[in-house]
């Protein structure tokens, strides 16, 4: 399932990735050369099947070209978060053990043991260039890292064979093409920046534009270049709302895009309708580490219109139910857990075997933890989260990793962290605590230079709300839903 190998062959100069940042530039042939030159490099430096080469940066082609030299190897890539701290960060590196890790400036600040990844493409095209064939698409290829619900993150094992099926689901929901162009700035250590805005126009022998990050302005200038002709682009219903914030906005200068898609977060219906208003298709979605792209909304307007807030359909190649807490499958209209079966499906987690058998039920279905109901015409829309999680900007939050740490801080009786809604982020952290002392009011700047670089700034809480007690039932377990109701 090589399909840079593939398009390299078949169309050699066109133009497979374009990085901004870096003013650089790749045909189809140019990044199978550099590919097979960095397979050359890993060997030099003892990579073989299995090993984890993980990689700190912000988002560069370097990425692309790692990730699909471990392909041909057979290892493991490990793109890691850089909005984590250097003890998350540091509990990560010793879970994955890699073999080698690439870093930028971040990583140097870090003091992290690092390669310098602008130092790749030197070194690996002084070597002669192994042409490895990609291995079995069933070996995991990429580790992607997402929190658990204990606290403890989880590497989730994605096999050639899964990340090809994202792909497929993709070019279908997103009408892919050709001469698709797609704009990659979510971050390369998500499911949507490393696999959704790069397996899709690979497949087809489109274009990946790299970004290294996003900032509003400059965002919507590149959407809007006659030049880069961007058709796809994907962000969290926050960026979205940011791009219209920008002073000038214009949505006449977004003709070229099919569509604008977003997840990760709850999308407000009137948000979506400002952009249909504009002639925009707004095109909400649901993925997750575990498998990928799984519903899409159509990008026809007429429908996301009378859909709006719902996150689509599946494509045929993925099957999907709505289960109760017996795995017993509900009626159109019933909420229950989202289950999923399909090639799309994650391998496994990384050293935590039981915990993967765990998220299956009996009869083989994969348990997505996510609250669901799917309407009479097919569609999807997301109810509630099974888990305590919350998403903060498009981020996980955990809230027991959250307060592991806050049971450390000084004047604080009993406490609890839930999310609550935010116009910025769409959620952030509230703590809701009981004070040793009466009338002790806790304050927030203190509270957030404790927690800086214990945790994510994203995990950190943006409030905080004395109570006298906590809601809990009768056998003492935390009532997190009668907490949010106060706010």
């Amino acid at each position: 399932m090589d399909y840079v190998r593939f398009h390299a062959s078949l169309h050699a100069d066109r133009i497979a990735v374009t990085d901004i940042a870096f003013e650089t530039q790749w045909s189809y042939q140019q990044l199978d050369a550099d590919i097979a030159a960095c397979v050359s490099l890993l060997q030099q430096q003892g990579i073989s099947e299995g090993d984890r080469v993980a990689c700190l940066a912000t988002n560069r082609a370097e990425f692309v070209i790692l990730h699909f030299a471990c392909v041909r190897l057979g290892a493991i890539f490990v793109p890691l978060n850089w909005r984590l701290s250097a003890t998350e960060l540091a509990a990560i590196i010793e879970d994955c053990e890699p073999s080698v890790i690439y870093g930028d400036e971040l990583a140097a600040k870090l003091g992290m043991n690092a390669q310098d990844i602008a130092l790749l493409l030197k070194q690996a095209r002084a070597l002669e260039s192994s042409h490895l064939q990609a291995y079995s698409i069933d070996l995991p290829s990429l580790m992607l890292y997402t929190s658990g619900t204990t606290g403890l993150p989880k590497g989730v094992l994605m096999s050639e064979r899964n990340l090809t099926e994202t792909g497929f689901n993709f070019c279908l929901l997103g009408e892919v093409e050709d001469s698709s162009r797609f704009l990659c700035e979510s971050p390369m250590f998500h499911i949507i920046g490393m696999v959704t805005t790069i397996r899709p126009p690979f497949i087809m022998g489109a274009q990946v534009v790299i970004s290294d990050r996003f900032i509003p302005e400059r965002t919507l200038q590149r959407l809007a270049d006659p030049v880069l002709k961007l058709t796809h682009y994907f962000c969290v219903p926050q960026m979205a709302a940011a791009l219209r914030e920008v002073e000038g906005f214009d949505p006449s200068k977004l003709s070229g895009l099919k569509a604008i898609f977003t997840g990760g977060a709850p999308h407000p219906e009137a948000q979506i309708r400002e952009w249909l208003n504009d002639g925009v298709p707004i095109v909400d979605g649901f993925g997750m580490s575990e498998g990928g792209t799984i519903f899409g909304m159509p990008l026809d307007r007429e429908l996301i219109d009378a859909k709006a807030g719902s996150v689509g359909i599946p494509t045929p190649r993925l099957r999907s139910r709505i289960a109760d807490d017996s795995d017993q499958v509900l009626s159109d209209g019933e909420a229950g857990e989202l289950q999923l079966k399909g090639d799309n499906v994650s391998v496994g987690y990384w050293r935590r075997e039981e915990a993967f058998k765990e998220s299956f039920s009996a009869d083989g279905w994969f348990k997505t933890g996510d609250i669901l109901r799917r309407d009479e015409d097919g569609y999807f829309w997301v109810v509630d989260r099974k888990k305590d999680m919350f998403i903060s900007g498009g981020e996980n939050v955990y809230p027991v990793e959250v307060e592991a740490q806050l049971v450390k801080y000084p004047g604080l009786k009993d406490l609890a962290v839930v999310g609550v809604p935010d116009e910025k982020w769409g959620e952030v952290g509230c703590l809701y605590y009981v004070p040793e002392e009466q009338g002790h009011e806790l304050d927030l700047a203190a509270l957030d230079a404790f927690l800086t670089g214990k945790l994510a700034r994203y995990k950190i809480p943006k409030k905080a709300v004395a109570v006298e007690s906590l809601p809990r039932n009768g056998v003492g377990k935390l009532m997190r839903h009668e907490l949010r109701k106060l706010l």
